[in-house]
């Protein structure tokens, strides 16, 4: 049984508990690793659909320029971390933009 604990983590979760079957030493840690990266990964992946939906709310066109670069640079973090794909990113973007344009 393995037990990690997520500080600073905005889910309703904070600690993970594993049960392992693996036997080498290696293996056990890379089950920790993996389960600190996912909860990682997690919070970057929710903290950009929450931007994604506070610009699709967005009313004004000043606000939606100035969220169109904070959230293009959020999905490029992901892109670059392997969270998500780059022709979905791009794809994000293009409707996004699409969005901003439309605003006045």
């Amino acid at each position: 049984m393995v037990f990690i604990h997520a500080t600073g983590v905005r889910f309703s979760y904070g600690l993970l508990i594993i049960d392992t079957m693996a036997n080498h030493k290696s293996a056990q840690k890379r089950i920790r690793s993996s389960a600190k990266r996912n909860v990682r990964n997690k919070l970057a992946h929710k903290t950009t659909r929450n931007a994604i939906r506070d610009l699709r709310a967005t009313e004004s066109a000043k606000d939606g320029a100035e969220g169109l670069k904070s959230v293009s640079s959020l999905l490029d973090k992901l892109v670059k971390k392997n969270i998500i794909h780059k022709n979905k990113a791009g794809n994000i973007k293009s409707g996004l933009a699409k969005h901003v344009a439309s605003l006045k």
